[in-house]
């Protein structure tokens, strides 16, 4: 059987991956805590700074999956920053000179991006080809992130940076907040509800990183989204459609600044417009199971039941 490589497989993407992938594949997953286990699952501990033991796991790996990097849920004061770089910077850096070390490397490297890498756009979407670089702290995170990552040449060796929309989920994610403003019916638009909200289904997460390892001519930077984004009062509607709130309070972004500092987030997770398009993957022929945001909404309410 062939093997695959995960790190940061205690997150909600990452658990969800493991037990996607170790249907097909022999899944080793880098941790660096205690995690209820997986049937079948091999645990090792690293990290995700230095070189030590995990690394003969690579060893003749099908694929490295790495998606270390610490929430950007937070405040960023200098300390969270700081944290923020590190995590990402560190973790892909270690991950390459693992695999410089390998006798026999993995044939394909991914490692996670974001598609907060492109600018704020209402006008126009962003592909990998076409798509806008923003300004700012978490776009800067995103090329030094990428940068690193393209950095770590190795002969032979694949290389995919998956800048992946919000992922939404009936267990974790940014879904499960909004979801309870909708229940509380605080379910209206989001400032102007103008911006665009880029997503994707954690399961179709899943299944185009299993494509990704399938399809042998993909690689550079690829988008993981939905192919049919929605602006913020369209999402907001389809939450009080789905949840059954005739009610939906409007946030204005004064309120939601001040909600923002209460909670220890940045109001840009909400207000940011990410107008992403899959391009790569639809044009390579990737299937999404829940393309639609009600039917995304409705698969998650009802696995939350």
């Amino acid at each position: 059987m062939e093997k695959i490589i995960i790190t940061a497989a205690n997150g909600f993407m990452g658990k969800h991956l493991v037990e996607h992938l170790s249907t097909t594949y022999q899944v080793i997953a880098l941790v660096r805590s205690e995690v209820p286990r997986i049937a079948n699952v091999e645990y090792v501990k690293w990290d995700g700074k230095q070189l030590g033991a995990w690394k003969n796991a690579l060893e003749g790996a099908k694929c490295v999956i790495n998606l270390a990097g610490r929430s950007v849920d937070c405040r960023y004061n200098d300390k969270n920053k700081a944290a923020i770089y590190a995590s990402r910077l560190e973790s892909t850096d270690i991950i390459g000179q693992a695999i410089k070390n390998c006798t026999l490397p993995p044939e394909l490297w991914i490692n996670a991006a974001s598609a907060t890498i492109y600018r704020h756009a209402e006008d126009k979407p962003m592909t990998e080809v076409k798509g806008e670089h923003g300004v700012g702290f978490s776009v800067d995170v995103c090329k030094k992130w990428e940068k690193t990552f393209f950095e770590q040449k190795v002969h032979d060796v694949r290389q995919i940076a998956i800048r992946t929309a919000i992922v939404l989920g009936s267990d974790g994610g940014a879904l499960i907040p909004m979801m309870r403003l909708t229940q509380l019916g605080f379910g209206g638009k989001q400032g102007t509800g103008h911006q665009m909200f880029s997503w994707v289904h954690i399961d179709d997460f899943c299944l185009a990183i299993e494509f990704m390892i399938q399809t042998k001519n993909m690689e550079g930077p690829i988008n993981v989204s939905s192919p049919f984004p929605v602006r913020n009062t369209t999402l907001m509607k389809t939450m009080r459609k789905v949840f059954h709130r005739k009610v939906g309070i409007p946030l204005p972004k004064w309120l939601l600044a001040f909600g923002a500092i209460l909670i220890r987030t940045e109001t840009e997770l909400i207000l940011k417009s990410r107008y992403v398009i899959p391009e790569k993957l639809c044009s390579s022929g990737f299937k999404f199971r829940f393309a639609h945001i009600q039917n995304a909404l409705e698969d998650i309410k009802r696995k939350r039941c």
